[in-house]
């Protein structure tokens, strides 16, 4: 049976000058659209979610990254790398070890948004 497609546009032509008048003095300019969506596409990797998860509990090095995710430390390395450039990871030196925690509360409250989202 085929699905009907919904026609996703109005029968009338009618523009609403006062709402379009508020959402262009709402709207961000287009490098911060651009940006939030970088952003985004950080978040569509399943790998880089494992690692937040691991942080949400931990600061971790990298050898245990590698080890509880069962990835090579390479492979972590370049997630990690990612993660680190779009501000969603810190890490700190402690003798010859890295360890990664998450940068600050925004990144557990993006997660956990998103997971309450698709559980709904």
């Amino acid at each position: 049976m085929a699905e009907e497609k919904e026609e996703i546009t109005c029968e009338c032509q009618e523009i609403h000058e006062d709402l379009l008048k508020i959402v262009n003095e709402t709207m961000p300019d287009e490098e911060e659209l651009y940006d939030l969506a970088d952003l985004f596409k950080v978040f569509a990797d399943s790998t880089r979610i494992r690692i937040l998860f691991v942080l949400f509990e931990s600061e971790v090095c990298v050898c245990d990254l590698a080890k509880v995710l069962n990835m090579t430390q390479s492979a972590v390395s370049h997630q990690l790398r990612i993660l680190k450039q779009n501000k969603l990871v810190k890490n700190r030196r402690e003798g010859k070890s890295i360890f990664y925690s998450l940068a600050d509360d925004h990144v557990r409250m993006i997660i956990s948004m998103g997971r309450e989202h698709i559980l709904e």
